[in-house]
């Protein structure tokens, strides 16, 4: 899972905060809402203590928002079922909790803590799907055929109990030596069932190694991930769960998608062109995502590749209906419908998105909160995307300044992942040629200057490491 990690001093990631303006304690008002509806959490009617539930999360989480059982349906088929935290449940509407959570979108991560979207006796506590205790969710049964169709699906409020918190890596030892346990044991084979429909679908699917900054005693780690298998898998299942949100809602006329429009063919075209340059073998019978599968990004000219193809996937957004549906209704990355239902305790647009989709299934009217807040909710969520994609970006900027501050002037391996665009077929005034390289170790990413070859390994020189501006700069060597 690990592909690089490299040590890192202590690193202060106060001035961050304070440039994004993230905000610190919660209102007096809403941390006692908090503390009430933890104090007397909601006990649903329909009780499905019995499905045993399990959580797939990194292991530190305590945020659980999904637990997933999985069996197979007499006859054929399998049943799918997701318990999502019943984050509506415990937030009034109206209150100061619920004010405070708009203020904030989305919980954003950082490497010395999160800044919560809910208070922790809440997301962490309470509302949190953690083992052994029982708590209220909405439970998505889907049933699907032999070839993972969906067939029928089930939304209701229940009372359920997870019976064991799982993690990436421990689910992947478990499967690569047949041991998995009962409730995920089917997970291998739904999961590559729903990622081939999707690839014949035509969905894109980017295979980028994570990078991400880790505590480690008293310094950090810059680290270089690429997901395991199971993780992939996990995520079939919350994208499954997304696009039969999505058709509730453009069935029911009311709702609140994720859409990204499909990649224009041109982009297509150029991204096309780029494959034989690279040695990127490309059928024309082969569609976009189906080619990324086969890629092996820890190769210079395949990273180069999946780098250019991340072209494709731009312009994602949160797009709200009632009455009139959106003429472009469609994720292009899943080549479907797609709606985010599936962590409400870390994001705010899901827990209105899911009290749609209830209403919708049970016949009945949308509760008026939720229904007033679908065309606010895409303004809020893109300005806190772009605050919570700072966090991420400007950390790993600050802990790459920091690790490199002291070896300016040293040479390091590099592939070259892109160059940039001439205007006009000209270099832009002002401005030195060059592109994005990868260093080989430490797992850094930055801007190098030269005529750089793309695709190819080269030597880079380190000219510039500074913290304070968190910038990171090289040149061929």
């Amino acid at each position: 899972m690990v592909i690089r990690r490299v040590l890192a001093p202590r690193i202060d990631f106060g001035a961050l905060r304070r440039e994004l303006d993230l905000p610190e304690l919660y209102p007096e008002a809403a941390q006692r809402e908090a503390e009430e509806a933890a104090a007397a959490p909601p006990r649903p009617a329909t009780d499905r203590t019995d499905i045993p539930l399990v959580t797939i999360d990194p292991p530190g989480s305590r945020d659980l928002d999904q637990a997933m059982h999985l069996t197979r349906r007499a006859g054929g088929g399998f049943r799918v079922r997701y318990a999502i935290a019943d984050v509506a449940a415990h937030v009034r509407p109206g209150g100061a909790l619920e004010e405070e959570t708009w203020r904030r979108g989305q919980t954003v991560y950082l490497p010395d803590g999160n800044v919560p979207l809910h208070p922790h006796i809440l997301g962490e506590g309470a509302a949190s799907l953690l083992p052994d205790v029982d708590r209220a969710a909405v439970l998505w049964t889907i049933d699907l055929d032999a070839d993972g169709g969906t067939v029928a699906v089930l939304v209701e409020r229940a009372l359920v109990r997870s019976r064991a918190k799982l993690d990436y890596a421990g689910v992947q030892a478990d499967a690569d030596a047949g041991r998995l346990p009962e409730p995920i044991a089917l997970l291998p084979e739904i999961g590559a069932l729903l990622t081939a429909r999707g690839l014949r679908r035509g969905a894109i699917n980017l295979p980028i190694p994570e990078q991400d900054v880790e505590a480690d005693g008293d310094g950090w780690r810059l680290v270089l991930r690429a997901p395991v298998p199971m993780e992939e898998h996990n995520a079939q299942i919350s994208l499954l769960t997304g696009m039969v949100a999505a058709d509730l809602m453009l069935a029911g006329g009311v709702g609140l998608l994720r859409t990204m429009p499909p990649p224009k063919p041109e982009a297509v075209q150029r991204l096309r062109a780029a494959a034989a340059p690279l040695g990127v073998q490309w059928p024309d019978d082969v569609g976009v995502g189906e080619l990324l599968v086969g890629l092996d990004p820890a190769q210079p000219r395949a990273a180069a590749f999946v780098d250019q193809a991340a072209e494709l996937m731009r312009s994602a957004a949160y797009t709200a209906f009632d009455g009139e549906l959106p003429g472009q209704p469609a994720h292009g990355g899943v080549a479907a419908a797609y709606a985010h239902v599936t962590a409400p305790l870390r994001r705010l647009a899901d827990r209105y998105a899911t009290e749609v989709c209830l209403a919708l299934h049970d016949g009945r009217e949308v509760p008026d909160w939720a229904r007033a807040a679908l065309p606010r909710l895409p303004a809020v969520m893109a300005a806190t995307d772009r605050a919570a994609s700072a966090a991420s970006r400007g950390a790993i900027d600050l802990a790459e300044a920091v690790l490199l501050a002291h070896r300016v002037g040293e040479t390091f391996d590099a592939a070259v992942l892109d160059v940039d665009a001439p205007s006009n077929g000209k270099a832009r005034p002002g401005r030195p040629p060059g592109g994005t390289v990868a260093l080989d170790d430490p797992p850094v990413r930055a801007r190098c200057v030269g005529e750089l070859p793309l695709g190819t390994r080269v030597r880079v020189r380190l000219i510039a490491a500074d913290p304070v501006t968190r910038s990171v700069g090289f040149e061929l060597a």
